[in-house]
This record gives C-alpha cells, sequence and structure tokens, in this order.
C-alpha cells in the first residue's frame, strides 16, 4: 500500500468539499439578489420625492394591469 498517495489526499482533501460549498453558495444566493420590481423602484422614487402623487398613482395603476 502506498501511504504517499494517501498523504497528499489527508492534507488537502478538506479543500475539496470546501471549494464545493462555496461555489454552491455563490451562484444560489446571487441568484436571490434579484433587481428590485418595478413596483418596488416607484415605491421609492415617490418616497423620495422623484414624482409627484399623481404620477405616482397613475404608473402604479400601469403596473397592475400589467401584472394581470
Amino acid at each position: 500500500m502506498n501511504t504517499f498517495a494517501h498523504g497528499w489526499s489527508m492534507g488537502f482533501g478538506w479543500l475539496i468539499p470546501l471549494l464545493l460549498i462555496a461555489i454552491f453558495f455563490y451562484i444560489f444566493l446571487d441568484k436571490k439578489k434579484e433587481k428590485s420590481s418595478a413596483q418596488e423602484i416607484l415605491d421609492k422614487r415617490y418616497a423620495s420625492g422623484g414624482i409627484s402623487k399623481e404620477e405616482y398613482e397613475e404608473k402604479s395603476k400601469v403596473l397592475k394591469i400589467q401584472n394581470n
């Protein structure tokens, strides 16, 4: 039995599962960072004073129609 070959995996064997876990989190957690929905963007613009109440209500109505 060759103990030299087993020595390498004992030293770096933990690296492969660690890399797989890191890749998993990078792929799946990155997808959860989706862009804000159009309604959320509209809400933020209205809250910051970027658009008037009338414009907010009009655009919000249009978004509700498009989503149905």
